[in-house]
């Protein structure tokens, strides 16, 4: 009843099982070994963030430029606040607002992008609370430069005088007269009563949607060495089906005849075959 194991067909059904099954595992645990990882770079950055706020503040320069490393770092710098602009569409506490951002230009040229903290709603740039006067020394977390289009940033242009989507050098740069830091800084405390925007971890280190990706398709390749297993005692059962009714009888002729045939030709086809090629054409040639 089981002879049909040894068919060809059946020979490759089985090589591709045992070929898929440790492919689909080795691939399962792969993704979920991504998943840990980003886990853990999550938890590393959680507590390098809680270490930050307790280091002490570093001169900016310092720091930059802006890595994994120095991400999330206490810095300081000091100058005067110039251009203020509001960055729409912020969340904060789970309410949609803005960050207040003042470029504060330092004594080496170039203006460094400051959030001075949060707002609910869409507030009118000319009801913002105005950025302090005279020379200032500001300390917060340092940030790298967002980048529009990813991790929630807005990549939409044509925005109102006094906006921005991003806080990004190179797209500052364009809205100001002169040179800024492909960098920022969020206050550790927000400045004229608004609301501190708390240091976002460094990218890649964070339980976004790729984690969750990697999450997924580790169940996925799991999930398809169920399915390979399934189908293959599906095939097997209705092999052991067809063979049983076939030896009971239960089969029509017809059936019964085309697989006594199919099977004839799958264990003696190979050798038929080389009977075929080894006899001498009519011609002689």
């Amino acid at each position: 009843m089981y002879r049909f194991l040894l068919t060809p067909r059946w020979w490759g059904i089985n090589v591709f099982v045992l070929l898929a099954i440790p492919f689909c595992v080795f691939m399962g645990s792969w993704q979920l070994g991504r998943f840990e990882d980003r886990v853990d770079d999550h938890r590393d950055a959680e507590a390098r963030a809680a270490s930050d706020k307790r280091e002490a503040a570093r001169p900016l320069d310092e720091l930059l430029p802006v890595t994994k490393a120095t991400s999330g770092k206490q810095t300081t710098a000091t100058g005067r606040y110039d251009t203020q602009l509001l960055v729409p569409g912020r969340k904060l506490d789970g309410r949609d607002g803005s960050y207040v951002l003042t470029l504060l230009r330092t004594g080496s040229g170039r203006a460094l992008p400051v959030v001075r903290g949060w707002l609910p709603g869409s507030p009118d740039p000319a009801e913002v609370p105005a950025a302090p006067t005279g020379e200032v020394t500001v300390t917060g977390a340092l940030q790298a430069s967002e980048t529009p289009g990813s991790n929630g940033v807005s990549a939409r242009g044509g925005l109102p005088a006094g906006r921005t989507a991003a806080i990004s050098g190179a797209s500052l740069v364009n809205l100001v007269p002169y040179d800024v830091y492909d960098a920022w800084v969020t206050l550790n405390r927000g400045d004229s009563g608004m609301k501190a925007v708390p240091a976002s971890a460094p990218g890649g280190t964070g339980l976004d949607l790729k984690a969750f990706q990697n999450l997924g398709y580790t169940a996925e390749w799991f999930a398809f060495v169920g399915f390979v297993v399934f189908m293959w005692f599906r095939l097997l059962r209705r092999e052991l089906e067809f063979a049983r009714d076939a030896e009971l009888g239960l089969l029509p002729r017809e059936d019964r005849e085309e697989r006594e045939e199919r099977e004839d030709r799958e264990e003696h086809g190979d050798r038929d075959g080389a009977r075929e090629r080894e006899r001498p054409s009519p011609s002689g040639v």
